[in-house]
């Protein structure tokens, strides 16, 4: 049973006075270690053993001549005990203000209830928490507050505090599968003269120097494969991408992705390597193949299944939608399931159109959607059975995109004709097809040996392994509407 209160005391005195604050501080000792470590010290005796602790007071509680205290570090929380007849300054400590920073140097002692404990011979302030800190036992449960002010979120929700480690431990863990593997990391630029990579409407920004346009770029691709190019074989980038586009659960107008090319290699291939990246870092952060998203388990554990778009539609949406039928057919098909179809849709946007609307929310285990039309894949090398069709993939898991990896396009005649038929649907109206850039194709005309390429969302992959439901809890600091106003109602955004 600990000795620490069931609920915080009231903060201190609006009149006393400030304290005087350290210009540095030096812990030799943090909670969990000690914890760990004096586990065993029998009830009601002491260690021996000085440390020095600092961190936020949590909790406080006041019995008379004794107070106890909950101090956090960034391991963990420790109870402090306190008595009047050795702490320094006994009553300044027992009006502490919760989340205030102290420093707590004293010897190590188990209390006669079996708390592991450090008595506090020697304290100090060093941050005053200026408000009124949150509940310890509540936490911060409006969703504006957390997300807005995560500096807080992080110090009184232990699974937001969970999250970012275990977010840091797959980013770390992804770089250290693929370096294993012969992968070089690289850096490539952010601001793109021309946006490509990607589909997706770009966000634009001026250099005044060269008084020219730039775009933050939505995806690495284009620069990563001008690298293999030049002979780096396997090649990987982890950083921000921009998208400019809406707010829901699963976007954020800047996120991190993970991309990689690898030389003498096809979708096969990197299949193979999706499912041991993604069961392998499953295993590392929770132990367990088997995770549980929402309600629901899944399991990643590999072989995931494989299945192309169009068997998958038949199978979820019980009609055919593929390349053999007619634009005219396909179009039937679409409006029987309030499918949108634009003027410039051709017969491979309106399949995806199709799948996306009836069948990709409902693959729940992992399964990778093989064969996309090459319409709607313009850095996708051919299929080299079907025509019309790339050698594409995406793994969807619990109805969510994970990630997007094909066979590279590797002629330079066929990827320019791919460029210019985006650039006119461009020019149609559709504000995420591509532009034609030039000088990747002199790039091409250099030689790109057979090569795949693999995008996986680093948000998403964590929002997976970590249970959680909005791409908003797994960003430290998620782009929002600004605050409203007195008078104004929040927007809730969790549906945009």
């Amino acid at each position: 049973m600990t000795d620490t209160p069931e609920s915080p005391t009231d903060d201190a005195p609006a009149d006393q006075p400030a304290p005087q604050i350290p210009y540095r501080f030096d812990p030799d000792a943090v909670a969990a270690k000690i914890l760990a470590e004096y586990d065993s010290l029998e009830d009601g005796t002491e260690s021996g053993v000085t440390v020095t602790i600092a961190g936020r007071m949590m909790l406080r509680r006041g019995q008379g001549k004794l107070v106890f205290g909950v101090l956090q570090d960034a391991t963990g929380r420790i109870q402090l005990f306190a008595p009047a007849k050795t702490t320094p300054d006994f009553e300044a400590f027992g009006n502490l203000s919760l989340g205030d920073w102290i420093g707590v140097r004293g010897e190590v002692m188990k209390t006669k209830r079996g708390e592991v404990s450090v008595r506090v011979d020697h304290w100090e302030v060093l941050a005053e928490w200026k408000g009124t800190f949150p509940d310890k036992w509540h936490g911060v449960t409006d969703t504006d507050i957390r997300y807005r002010q995560r500096y807080v979120d992080l110090w009184v929700n232990d699974e937001s505090r969970e999250r970012l480690v275990n977010r840091s431990k797959i980013v770390a863990g992804m770089r250290r599968e693929l370096e294993g593997r012969g992968f070089l990391e690289v850096e490539t630029p952010l601001l793109h003269p021309i946006p490509g990579g990607a589909l997706a409407r770009p966000f634009t920004t001026h250099h005044n120097a060269l008084d020219m346009e730039l775009f933050l770029r939505i995806a690495p691709e284009l620069y990563l494969k001008r690298l293999v190019v030049g002979g780096i074989e396997k090649v990987f980038e982890i950083g921000r991408v921009f998208r400019n586009e809406g707010l829901s659960t699963r976007h954020n107008p800047e996120f991190t992705m993970m991309e990689l090319y690898w030389a003498y290699a096809d979708y096969n291939d990197c299949m193979v390597l999706v499912e041991d990246l993604v069961s392998g870092l499953a295993n590392e952060i929770n132990g367990d193949t088997k995770v549980m998203f929402g309600d629901r388990e899944v399991d990643l554990a590999g072989p995931w299944r494989r299945a192309t778009m169009a068997d998958l539609i038949k199978e979820h949406a019980g009609v055919d939608a593929n390349l053999d039928m007619s634009r005219d057919e396909l179009v039937a098909v679409a409006e029987q399931f309030e499918v949108e179809v634009k003027d410039y849709y051709g017969p491979g946007k309106i399949m995806l159109e199709i799948f996306e609307k009836t069948t990709e929310a409902n693959l729940w285990d992992p399964v990778f959607v093989m064969d996309y039309p090459a319409e709607v894949s313009p850095l996708s090398r051919d299929h080299r059975d079907k025509p019309g069709y790339t050698e594409r993939f995406e793994a969807i898991i619990a109805g969510r995109e994970l990630c997007n990896g094909f066979t590279e396009l590797i002629d330079p005649v066929e990827q320019l004709a791919r460029f210019e038929a985006q650039s006119a649907e461009k020019d149609a109206g559709d504000a995420e097809a591509m532009v034609v850039d030039h000088d990747y194709i002199k790039a091409l005309e250099y030689g790109l040996p057979p090569t795949v390429g693999l995008g996986i969302g680093v948000d998403r992959l964590a929002m997976l392994l970590t249970g959680a439901t909005t791409i908003r809890d797994i960003i430290l600091f998620p782009t929002l509407r600004p605050e409203a106003t007195s008078g104004e109602t929040p927007v809730d955004e969790s549906t945009e």
